[in-house]
């Protein structure tokens, strides 16, 4: 049966690509984090960018549980 063989191949090559834009994603997250703590004055734009990054994250982190991907996401 190769098509179903193809299929899963697939599914886990487009799984590690999420897990690793997941991680890439939450180390944005975290650094945009650590600046608002440390922000006195804080501007519009900034603050789209840091609801933007946090929307990113929660979305891929979303689409994983939808997946069901099962591994190690919070390195």
């Amino acid at each position: 049966m190769p098509l179903f063989n193809r299929k899963s191949k697939l599914k886990r090559s487009y799984d590690e690509k999420l897990m690793k834009l997941i991680r890439e994603q939450k180390k944005q997250f975290e650094a945009y984090e650590k600046v608002e703590s440390v922000i006195i004055d804080e501007q519009p734009e900034w603050r789209a960018q840091y609801k933007l990054q946090k929307a990113k994250y929660y979305y891929l982190f979303k689409e994983a549980r939808i997946r069901r991907l099962n591994g190690n996401i919070l390195d």
